[in-house]
């Protein structure tokens, strides 16, 4: 039996944990642009679930629920994961929007031999998050040249 997504959740998307969830909820709007699409709070006002939206995908924005759930700022800075986006224009101005609102850009945008442009930066918990951006399409024959890598599988 198949049951629809009442969701319409796409097939993959990411849980991030904060020791400040409601903090981060405005911030990753303010920053990167994400979209609050449900907050969940108990009796007392604290946070218990949060969904946001980005294009079509969409991410987890969760507390410290549990001892084997941590934020980077409660493990040293330490990251295990970094969050993935991809932009279809614009990456250079999103750069600037997080950087504006406090973003830590650890890795200012550059085009990469593979055919994209990224940055990476840190959020105010020590997340990492990598934006990239479609410029040009590579073969892969050109990318194991460009990169001096043996690569396999490509984009199809």
């Amino acid at each position: 039996m198949t049951i629809d997504d009442p969701f319409k959740h796409p097939s993959l998307g990411s849980g991030v944990f904060y020791r400040d969830p409601r903090a981060a909820l405005a911030w990753l709007e303010a920053a990167f642009g994400f979209e609050p699409s449900m907050v969940v709070s108990d009796a007392e006002g604290k946070l218990v679930h949060a969904e946001m939206r980005f294009g079509d995908s969409y991410i987890i924005v969760d507390s410290e629920w549990t001892d084997h759930v941590a934020s980077p700022a409660s493990v040293g800075g330490k990251n295990t994961q970094s969050v993935y986006v991809r932009l279809k224009d614009g990456l250079d101005a999103h750069c600037t929007r997080a950087r504006a609102a406090g973003a830590d850009i650890i890795q200012e945008p550059a085009d990469q031999f593979y055919g994209e442009r990224q940055y990476r930066a840190r959020d105010p918990e020590g997340h990492v998050w990598t934006f990239t951006q479609p410029i040009r399409s590579v073969s892969r024959e050109e990318a194991e040249r460009l990169g001096g890598l043996t690569i396999e599988g490509w984009h199809r």
